[in-house]
């Protein structure tokens, strides 16, 4: 079908779904299938009154979990208004008859999730999973399966011979002829999610790695289709060439032969992506919607259904937007202009429309005068950002106004901001009579604010007596102090990141094999308890509203009742949970109170992680779960007084270590560096140095375990009141081994450590 030249735009969205809509199935010319995280699969049907709307016909239950994949069964004498097979979490395939919206089929067989289905000439249900087996089902039955990867599968899909193709985590592709392998496609850098045929061309594959590739029956590469920022989940293709791809980085792409020609914005991630016969494009949604996009003019939706959906869009952009590392929301409106400044030159920011824009206050002429629009600030990943080639805590980019081009504004945080003003005014041949203005949007916007003394204190000729944040506010004749490059430490580092669906995959293998136990059976968790379990996991997944979300006692008493009681070889998924809930302030809150009544789960769990025999993945999780507490002051007391009982726990398994358990037993280091010399702690302080010691003198470590030992030495002793100990220790070879390192950042704070010990 020839298809309208013009972009695709928005035709009506379908609302029903309570959750993430996470699959799309086109029932021919009789309606759309989708399925949800809200345990529901819910058909429409085309709606009579509209000629481009579709009602919602029929919602199928069944589903303790959430529902991804579905294929349709056409009419039939045993189905005369089709029939749905639906593909979850909860490891069943379910088959719904459409006429009476009933479960007439429920297939059980594999061992977790159900990830693609197909549906074979015969009638057959062939059905991926991420127990890495394909199964073939007949009438309820399943009639054959095989391992057809050895890492999960996350798709399959039937070719009109007759053959199929499977996609898996382990980023290869596999073309099948019954459960013979005719033909393995490698060539993605990660997990092949989305698969799709391109009619007489190819086969289309969606992968991890953000690319989309199209390939030939023999495994030749014809085209890589790459644009998108984040993990592809989704892949479909038209009759007219045309290819739809959905992503985590919340954009339907339209490509045409290989070329990008729209980018549809969403306001959440694109999970699936089907076209029409009719060549419109279906999307859905983790916001619950379902969209269809269509390039006919005679389809697109009426001017204020098109304004609605670009207002949700600008609030969703404007919900995520920071300035100056605050999200745009969070400031203050036009209203706070009305409140006269306090001192000559203090800044402020203020939101007017979608952007974030600095004034200052003129005391001469008692008025807010504009800077100009700050468009960016920090990113979110704590890593800094580049300018000139050069990596910065913060680069700010500044709209001065007239018709200007932006200007980019680096600092860091260890540098003098009237230094900084200085030189970027110079730069960008601004007036020095900037300087005071400037100084202070550093200062607001990187959270350096402390009381600013009036200027007219200030010698406007020398600029002595001038503040500089940390530093007397009068002039002195004594050196300058030295500039260290990475001590002291400030803040903590934690472990803020899971591959949520492989710990619940792993706590529901660990499941299966209790129940198929008679001893352990009773340790088992019922379907109920799974299915808390991953409504657990869903809210931890869900950071956006950490700030709204929350547990109730019987979700922290599951955790608590399996880190109690399950084997110690089945222990490490939970604690990995019991991480991520740490971080949630709803979760940590509630341990705290546990806690604090006597039920110290989290010490109990630390002492059984060390047990003999000793579970590397168990100790892994554990210093990443202890580590995770430093994002709480509420247990910086609790922390500090198991110091001791924690250190020496771990120091008797580092022989047992890998590296991510050595770069983890680093960080835990530095983080106790950091607490323990804001509480004046030298006994503590004392054994941290100790291990840090131990960390930093040998040779055979990475290069990040080594360089955090080294930034918990360094702190310890300009911070902390570890100089004489650690002088000691011989603290002295140790900074000059690592001043010669090859490593820059470990030469660096060797360099640091020695300009400690040349301080008097």
């Amino acid at each position: 079908m020839a298809l309208d030249s013009g972009e695709f735009r928005l035709s009506c969205e379908l609302r029903g779904h309570e959750d993430d809509v996470r699959g799309i199935c086109i029932c021919g010319d009789v309606g759309i299938a989708t399925s949800s995280r809200d345990r529901t699969v819910r058909f429409w049907a085309p709606d009579p009154d509209k000629k481009n709307g579709y009602v919602l016909s029929k919602t199928l239950a069944g589903h303790s979990s959430f529902v991804g994949p579905l294929v349709w069964l056409p009419p039939s004498d045993r189905f005369p208004e089709g029939a749905i097979a639906s593909g979850g979490m909860d490891t069943l395939v379910l088959l719904s008859d459409l006429r009476t919206g009933q479960v007439v089929e429920t297939m059980r067989g594999h061992q977790y999730q159900v990830t693609g289905l197909a549906l074979d000439d015969n009638g057959d249900i062939i059905s991926s999973s991420m127990d890495c087996t394909i199964r073939r089902w007949r009438k309820g039955q399943a009639v054959e399966f095989w391992e057809a990867h050895q890492v999960a599968v996350q798709a399959v899909i039937k070719l009109p011979s007759g053959e199929f193709v499977t996609g898996s985590s382990d980023s290869t592709m596999k073309l099948w002829k019954g459960r013979t392998c005719l033909h393995t496609f490698v060539g993605h850098a990660d997990t092949v999610r989305g698969l799709a045929l391109l009619p007489g061309v190819g086969i289309l594959s969606a992968s991890h790695d953000c690319s989309i590739k199209l390939w030939t029956l023999t495994g030749q590469i014809l085209m890589e289709m790459m644009g998108h920022t984040s993990l592809v989940y989704s892949v479909a293709a038209h009759s007219s060439g045309l290819v739809a791809s959905g992503s985590e980085d919340c954009f339907l792409k339209i490509w045409r032969d290989g070329v990008c020609v729209q980018s549809i914005e969403h306001p959440a991630c694109v999970w699936d992506v089907k076209f029409l016969e009719n060549g419109d494009v279906v999307t859905a949604c983790s916001d619950g919607a379902v969209r269809i996009w269509t390039s006919h003019g005679d389809r697109i939706s009426d001017p204020h259904a098109l304004e609605a959906y670009a207002v949700e869009l600008s609030q969703y952009k404007n919900s995520r937007k920071k300035v100056g590392g605050l999200k745009l929301m969070d400031l203050p409106g036009l209203e706070a202009l009305q409140v006269p400044g306090t001192i000559n030159g203090q800044t402020i920011v203020i939101r007017e429309g979608d952007n974030g824009v600095a004034y200052s206050w003129n005391s001469q002429e008692l008025k807010w005068e504009k800077i100009g629009e700050v468009v960016d600030g920090p990113g979110d990943t704590g890593n800094g950002q580049v300018s000139d080639g050069v990596r910065y805590d913060y680069v700010f980019d500044v709209d001065i106004g007239d018709g200007e081009p932006i200007r980019k504004l680096p600092y860091n945080l260890s540098d003098n901001p009237y230094a900084v003003a200085d030189k970027w005014l110079l730069k960008e041949n601004l007036p020095l009579s900037y300087r005071q203005q400037v100084v202070e949007f550093i200062l607001q916007n990187t959270g350096q604010r402390n009381s600013v003394p009036d200027p007219s204190l200030r010698d406007p000729f020398t600029g002595s007596s001038a503040y500089i944040p940390g530093e007397p506010s009068f002039s002195t004749v004594s050196a300058p102090k030295p500039t260290f490059k990475h001590i002291p430490k400030k803040g903590m580092l934690l472990f803020d990141s899971a591959q949520f669906d492989g710990i619940l995959k792993k706590i529901s293998e660990f499941n299966t094999k209790l129940q198929s136990n008679m001893e352990q059976k009773p340790l088992s968790l019922s379907e109920l308890e799974l299915s808390r379990l991953a409504a657990i996991v869903q809210v931890l997944k869900d950071t956006s509203h950490y700030h709204s979300s929350s547990f109730a006692d019987a979700d922290i008493t599951l955790l608590f009742n399996l880190l109690k009681s399950w084997p110690l070889a089945m222990m490490f998924p939970v604690i990995d949970t019991l991480r991520m809930f740490i971080l949630h302030p709803d979760g940590a809150s509630l341990l705290l109170k546990h806690i604090e009544s006597g039920n110290d789960v989290l010490m109990e769990t630390f002492k059984k992680a060390m047990m003999s025999p000793v579970q590397p993945a168990n100790i892994l999780t554990i210093i990443r779960a202890v580590t995770n507490l430093f994002r709480h002051s509420f247990f910086f007391p609790w922390l500090q007084s198991h110091c001791s009982e924690i250190l020496d726990g771990l120091s008797n398994c580092v022989p047992t270590f890998n590296k991510n358990a050595h770069l983890s037993y680093a960080t835990l280091i530095l983080n106790y560096s950091v607490l323990l010399s804001e509480l004046k702690d030298k006994d503590g302080q004392a054994q941290v140095l100790s291990a840090a010691l131990e960390i930093a003198e040998d040779a055979n470590q990475d290069a990040d375990s080594r360089f955090r030992a080294l930034v918990a030495i360094g702190s310890l002793m300009l911070v902390g009141l570890m100089k004489p100990i650690a002088i000691d220790f011989d603290v002295q070879s140790i900074a000059k081994a690592a001043k010669g390192s090859k490593e820059s950042k470990i030469a660096e704070v060797g360099a640091d450590i020695e300009l400690i010990l040349k301080a008097t």
